[in-house]
Formats: C-alpha cells, sequence, structure tokens
C-alpha cells in the first residue's frame, strides 16, 4: 500500500504524543525519516500535510484527525487527545492574546475568493493608500477603496460575441471595489458601511468585506437594512473554508460609471492609474496579460493561513 501524507501525519502524531501544526509535522517527519517513505515531494510539502489533513476531518468520520486550535491551527489524534497528560488545547483568552493579522493580511483571501466566485470571475489588484498624493488633511479621505477588481467577458464569451458588442457598443465588462474590514459589529458598522459607500461609487458593484460579522439578528437585520437602502453589498470570508465564504447581501449592479470619481481616484493614486491603464491594454488585447494580485493555490493558501495566523 503507497504511504500517504495522512499515513505520515499519523506517524508523527503518534511519536510525538502532542499537538502540532502542519509545518511541525513535517519538519518531524524529515527527522524521522518518515518523508522519505513518500513516493513524491512537492515544493510545499507542510501545505500539503495541512490541506489533506483539513480534508480528512471535513469529509471522513472515521478520520483519526482533530484539529485541536484555530490560531495557529495545530492537530492531534483522537485517541491521543483523551490522555489527560497532555496539554490542553488553548482557552479563548489565549487565543485573544497572540499576535493579530492586519486588514491587509486578509487580501490574499478576497483575491482568491473573487476570482473563484462565479459571481466575479474578477481579478483584483490592491490599492495602497500610502502611495497615493498627499492633500489636505481630510481632502480624499474615504476616497481609496482597499481592493479594485474587474471581470472580462472574454474569459467566458467567443471572440465572435466579443465583436458583436463591440459593434453594438455594449459592454458586459465589470468593475468592483471592495473595501477589506477584520470585523463588523455595531462599534464600527456606520463608520465602514459608509466608507465602503464612499470609495464605491465609481464601480458597477460596491463591497464591504470582513472575515467576523456579529450573528446577532438585530445587527443582521440592520446590515441587510443600510445595504438595500445604498446598494452596498457585504461578504462574510471564510477563511478556513474559503469556498464557504458567501455574499450576505448582493450589491446593487449600476449600468453607468461615475466618470468624474474615477478621474479623481486616478489623479490621486498611482495603483488605481495602473489598473485602469492596464485594464485597457487587456481590453485591447482582448486577453489578460497585465499583472494583478496573485491568486494563491491550495497548498500556498494552506501555507499562507497558517504563517499570519489566520481564522474566524
Amino acid at each position: 500500500m503507497k504511504y500517504t501524507y495522512l499515513n505520515l501525519s499519523e506517524d508523527v502524531l503518534k511519536s510525538a504524543g502532542r499537538p502540532m501544526t502542519a509545518g511541525e509535522i513535517w519538519k518531524e517527519a524529515e527527522k524521522l525519516g518518515l518523508s522519505q517513505k513518500l513516493p513524491s515531494v512537492g515544493k510545499t510539502p507542510q501545505a500539503t500535510v495541512g490541506a489533506q489533513i483539513y480534508v480528512s476531518i471535513r469529509d471522513n468520520p472515521k478520520s483519526p484527525f482533530i484539529q485541536v486550535s484555530k490560531r495557529p491551527a495545530m492537530f492531534f489524534l483522537k485517541g491521543l487527545n483523551e490522555n489527560p497528560h497532555l496539554p490542553s488545547p488553548p482557552t479563548e483568552a489565549e487565543e485573544k492574546s497572540r499576535p493579530q493579522f492586519s486588514e491587509r493580511d486578509l487580501h490574499p483571501l478576497l483575491v482568491r475568493f473573487a476570482r473563484l466566485n462565479p459571481h466575479f470571475k474578477a481579478h483584483v489588484k490592491t490599492i495602497f493608500h500610502e502611495n497615493s498624493q498627499k492633500r489636505m488633511k481630510g481632502a480624499n479621505e474615504w476616497l481609496h477603496p482597499d481592493l479594485v477588481g474587474v471581470y472580462f467577458p472574454f474569459q467566458d464569451y467567443t471572440k465572435e460575441t466579443i465583436r458583436l458588442q463591440k459593434a453594438l457598443n455594449a459592454n458586459s465588462i465589470k468593475l468592483f471595489s471592495f473595501e477589506m474590514k477584520i470585523e463588523l459589529n455595531y462599534s464600527n458598522l456606520r463608520k465602514c458601511f459608509f466608507q465602503a459607500l464612499s470609495n464605491s461609487g465609481w464601480a458597477n458593484e460596491g463591497y464591504l468585506v470582513a472575515l467576523k460579522i456579529d450573528k446577532d439578528a438585530d445587527f443582521i437585520g440592520d446590515l441587510q437594512r443600510l445595504s438595500n437602502a445604498f446598494g452596498i453589498g457585504i461578504i462574510k470570508l471564510n477563511a478556513d473554508k474559503l469556498e464557504e465564504s458567501e455574499i450576505i447581501c448582493s450589491a446593487a449592479f449600476k449600468e453607468t460609471i461615475d466618470w468624474d470619481t474615477l478621474n479623481r481616484l486616478a489623479e490621486d493614486s498611482p495603483d488605481f492609474t495602473k489598473f485602469i491603464s492596464d485594464l485597457k491594454d487587456d481590453v485591447d488585447l482582448n486577453k489578460v496579460k497585465s499583472r494583478y494580485d496573485k491568486v494563491l493555490n491550495d497548498d500556498e493558501y494552506l501555507s499562507y493561513l497558517e504563517k499570519m495566523q489566520i481564522s474566524e
């Protein structure tokens, strides 16, 4: 029988007798010589370890593995976890005391979600506020979104259909604006919401994105009422299972672009200027040749979550 990453992980955890991260499991496997038993090893074996354990826990009710903490993600074996002499998983207070990630650290999650989600299929770019022109204090406050995105129709349509659209002056390109937050609750809802509203006027659809959203029914109701009134969409990211992230509220689609606001953004932000310049080049070529933020593959994504200690 072929020796797998799951076999390796189980052997390491049995030998160590304690919870470990995917990276620790792999390092220990190399020390024990277990990595040599694998038929092949990729570029990011520690990420493969984590990915396969996650899938085993999610899809196999009889999986021997359990996840005992989220930040960092640590795994152990069900039977051994009953040993009273083993260290307990970190308490909630201990979890909160760990180093915190920033809003910008969440950008790769949104970039991957927006590319893979069928509603968007978007190429996304981070707008670095610090690169913008320095104006009088408050002059460009809430002007810049955190990320911008574009959907190109030539990803789905034939060349003939694209030619016909051009002949009819029709345009199915979509522009998106995203404002990123770690958490949404009553203490910051209106400030975050109207920030997203302010910096998305130029786009076809504007979104407020968060990793954590207060689950209180009254809060969700207020969120939906604001979204219905002003047309801003709400996205709840699920870091551990990105495919289960959801668009809680859909954004209202605006047929026309606010060219004045778009031009103001271009005047202030070299990153946004590059975005619209690249967009024009790609449209002319009917092909995506420009550089947008990288979409992490499965292994890179899991490795990134572990490195940045990102979890809900």
